[in-house]
């Protein structure tokens, strides 16, 4: 019995005196900070995972919108749904290109689907 003792506590001992693994090599930088610039945009931290990435302010944030197509972003829709589904509806364009968090969207007039990105 002494000598299991003794060949484990030589065995914790000479793995605590293993050299430790290398760190992991990070083959992603993430985005262009001068590529990001040049567009008028800021590289930041978005989502959950704080991952950075190139978030442009759009020229036409908060202008009122009935479709994407009215906006350089989303058109996004502000407050309670409609009772009526097909009741038409304006949102305001959305005012950067971060894409996350939760939102819904006007699609064609209509009140088009909510949707969280994180």
């Amino acid at each position: 019995m002494f000598k299991s003792i003794l060949a484990a506590t030589l065995a914790l001992v000479m793995a605590a005196c293993a050299p430790a693994p290398p760190p992991p090599v990070v083959t992603s930088t993430g985005p262009d900070v001068a590529q990001c610039a040049a567009k008028g945009g800021t590289v930041r931290p978005v989502c959950r995972m704080q991952k950075p990435a190139c978030v442009i302010a759009y020229a036409d944030a908060g202008k009122t919108c009935a479709d994407k197509s009215d906006c350089q972003g989303r058109c996004l829709y502000r407050g309670e749904a409609p009772a009526d589904p097909a009741a038409a509806v304006t949102g305001q364009c959305q005012a950067n290109s971060d894409p996350c968090g939760c939102f819904t969207t006007v699609v064609k007039g209509h009140v088009g689907p909510g949707m969280c990105v994180d």
